[in-house]
């Protein structure tokens, strides 16, 4: 596909908006853990996000979580803790932007390594695991000093933002590439 194409098929706005539905569904199998000052939940979101990111190109993947975190912002529930614009104002908002940049940046790398292999695209979720967490505790240590004045210390970021939940992110990255390895050249030959 031509990334000079300024509109998508009726193939890729369907695939988008079922990307966008199995991230909103991901967001209902969670685990929330009791941490303060807010609570941290641990959802398939990411598993989606991953296949996202590694099956379809840069503009679609992008595309697919943007159209996911506006139903959400719009009001409809779909994130792990309800929807609606003031979800902005939480901490935890920063995750699910690292979502966006995450398949948009796992998709380009995808689309410039040459031989994809299982390994490679581990490495390839992994950096995007990598961005996601990077943007997700940055958006944390913001809203709370910023916004409701509260100091976080480096330890409660590393800890309660990252080492809680980085574990079982990274196991949904390696089940995400065993399933990518299968689905990407059936997925890739039907859209492009």
């Amino acid at each position: 596909m031509s990334d000079e194409r300024r509109f998508l098929t009726i193939r890729e706005l369907s695939t988008g908006g079922l990307f966008a539905a199995l991230i909103a569904a991901g967001a209902f199998v969670k685990v929330t853990l009791p941490t303060e000052p807010f609570p941290m939940h641990f959802t398939l979101q990411w598993f989606f996000v991953l296949l996202a990111g590694l099956l379809l190109n840069k503009r679609l993947a992008f595309a697919s979580v943007g159209v996911y975190l506006l139903v959400g912002l719009s009001g409809v529930p779909v994130f792990a803790s309800g929807g609606g614009p003031a979800y902005l104002l939480r901490p935890t908002f920063g995750y699910l932007l690292g979502f966006a940049a995450a398949a948009y940046g796992m998709a380009w790398l995808c689309e410039n390594i040459r031989m994809l292999n299982y390994f490679k695209l581990l490495l390839v979720s992994v950096a995007g695991l990598l961005v996601y967490y990077g943007i997700g505790v940055l958006y944390y240590w913001l809203v709370c000093r910023i916004l409701i004045s509260q100091e976080v210390t480096w330890q409660i970021l590393l800890f309660q933002c990252f080492l809680l939940t980085v574990g079982e992110d990274f196991i949904l990255c390696v089940a995400a590439v065993g399933v990518a390895v299968k689905l990407r050249g059936m997925v890739r030959s039907a859209l492009y």
